[in-house]
C-alpha cells in the first residue's frame, strides 16, 4: 500500500480529499500541526506529497524546499493559486507537478497513481536495474541518482526521466515536443518556460559532477547530450 502526506489546512477539502484517496486504496496522513511538517514527515515517511501553497506561518513553496533536502518522492502542489509564476516557482522549489483548485477529484487520483508508477513501478515487478552510461555518468533512474568518477547526485523524478532520455539519445538532438510529451502526460499547466527550468536544474547538478556542457541548446528544435 502506498502512503500519501496531505499538506492542506482546509480541514473539509483535506477530509474529502482523504476519504476519496482512501476508495482508492491510499493510505493518506494529515498533517495537524503547520509549524511541524517536517517531523510528521519523517515519522509517515510518505510514498508521495501532495502539498498546499498558502499553509499558515510558512507556504508550500518554503515547505517543498525543505521537503527536497530529505527526500526524492513526488511531490504534487495542489493550490487555488493559478499564475504562471505560481507554477514556475513551484518546479524550480522541487515540485513534480502542479494542481489548480477547484479539481475533480478522479484528476487527482489520476495524477498521483502516474506519478506513484513513474518514481516506483510495479512494486511486483521483478526486474533487472536499468542504467544508462554517456560521457563518463551512470545514471540509475529507478533510484533517481547520476553518478561519476566525481561523485554521486540525487535527482527528482522529473529530472531522473529528462536525463534519461537525453542521455538514450546521446548524441541526438531530442525535441522540446517529445521532452514535455514524456514528463508531463498532459500539458495544461505547462508553459513554455517548464522545460527550461528542469533543463537547468539538472545542468546546475551536472555542473558539481564536472559535467556542466553536457547538456547543449539546439536553438528552435530541442537539447543535445554530448556522448563526449
Amino acid at each position: 500500500m502506498f502512503t500519501l502526506l496531505l499538506v492542506e489546512d482546509d480541514k473539509k477539502l483535506a477530509a474529502m480529499l482523504k476519504k476519496h484517496l482512501d476508495n482508492y486504496g491510499y493510505r493518506v496522513e494529515l498533517v495537524e500541526e503547520f509549524d511541524r511538517v517536517m517531523e510528521t514527515f519523517r515519522a509517515v515517511n510518505p510514498h508521495l506529497v501532495l502539498l498546499d501553497v498558502n499553509l499558515p506561518r510558512f507556504d508550500g513553496f518554503y515547505w517543498c524546499r525543505q521537503l527536497r533536502t530529505e527526500t526524492t518522492c513526488p511531490i504534487l502542489f495542489i493550490s487555488a493559486r493559478d499564475g504562471h509564476l505560481d507554477q514556475v516557482m513551484a518546479l524550480e522549489n522541487g515540485a513534480d507537478d502542479y494542481l489548480i483548485k477547484p479539481f475533480h477529484y478522479e484528476l487527482v487520483t489520476a495524477k498521483v497513481g502516474s506519478h506513484l508508477r513513474r518514481a516506483y513501478g510495479s512494486l511486483s515487478a521483478r526486474q533487472e536495474e536499468r542504467t544508462v552510461q554517456a560521457a563518463g555518468l551512470l545514471l540509475y533512474p529507478e533510484r533517481l541518482l547520476v553518478k561519476a568518477e566525481e561523485g554521486e547526485i540525487e535527482l527528482s523524478q522529473k529530472e531522473a526521466l529528462l536525463l534519461l532520455a537525453l542521455m538514450e539519445r546521446a548524441g541526438r538532438v531530442v525535441s522540446r515536443e517529445k521532452l514535455l510529451d514524456l514528463l508531463w502526460e498532459d500539458q495544461h499547466f505547462v508553459d513554455d518556460n517548464t522545460l527550461n527550468v528542469y533543463v537547468t536544474r539538472i545542468r546546475k547538478k551536472l555542473k558539481e559532477l564536472g559535467r556542466e556542457n553536457a547538456i547543449e541548446t539546439v536553438r528552435g528544435n530541442g537539447y543535445l547530450f554530448l556522448a563526449e
